[in-house]
């Protein structure tokens, strides 16, 4: 994915709550028992242009960070934003990583969305969880597939009026890589991923209209 211009600005119109996720999934990761530990290893997977990164060098500017990203556009982007002491910048996929137990807590924010679910989500899943101390916990946001509902028209409508009230007004192919083509799955299916990968049942920790976070831990 490349870095639209203002690429944070429309994710914040388009994602209700956005602008406090990336505050929320750091603060719970550092009331983990392990990355609340002083100089702590922490994983971004899919760091995007910063907004996990940002917010985890004001909280917990101790923490030895490692972000990753396979797109280089967006990596520019972050480093411009926010230099390089006490981060390490990596042009890969956590797959590539081959980190074995090397970080104490993780982050991924709107990555696993983008995944098929034909083994890929599976093959992501299960090399985060291996890049995982046992006992070491991954905060996870995602677009889920709505559950079948007879109000989910409703739902919808006001996603885009959300959209329109937030000023969105994005050309068509700022957004296209943020709303299409993605692979969106139901809290069963996660479930059962998290499962295989390697992790705990995913505890829900967000919700707001289609997107959930939720907070796994690897299995000790």
């Amino acid at each position: 994915m490349s870095a639209p211009l203002g690429y944070d600005l429309i994710v914040q119109q388009l994602i209700p709550g956005y602008a406090s996720l990336a505050r929320l999934a750091v603060a719970l990761l550092a009331a983990s028992p392990l990355a609340s530990r002083t100089g702590a290893g922490v994983l971004v997977a899919g760091c995007g242009t910063g907004a996990e990164l940002v917010e985890a060098r004001a909280q917990r500017p101790d923490w030895q960070l490692t972000a990753i990203d396979p797109s280089a556009e967006m990596l520019a982007a972050a480093q411009k934003r926010l230099g390089s002491e006490g981060i390490q910048w990596r042009q890969t996929t956590v797959e590539e990583l081959q980190a074995d137990a090397c970080f104490a807590g993780a982050l991924s924010v709107l990555v696993l969305q983008s995944l098929p679910d034909d083994g890929t989500k599976l093959a992501f899943l299960t090399a985060l969880a291996r890049s995982l101390e046992p006992g070491g916990q991954l905060v996870l946001v995602d677009l889920m597939a709505p559950e079948r509902s007879p109000l989910q028209t409703q739902v919808d409508a006001a996603w885009l009026g959300f959209q329109r009230a937030s000023g969105l007004e994005a050309q068509q192919h700022d957004l296209e890589p943020l709303t299409q083509g993605l692979h969106p799955i139901g809290e069963a299916r996660l479930t059962a991923l998290v499962n295989a990968a390697g992790f705990s049942d995913p505890a829900r920790i967000f919700q707001a209209l289609g997107y959930e976070g939720f907070l796994l831990q690897r299995r000790l």
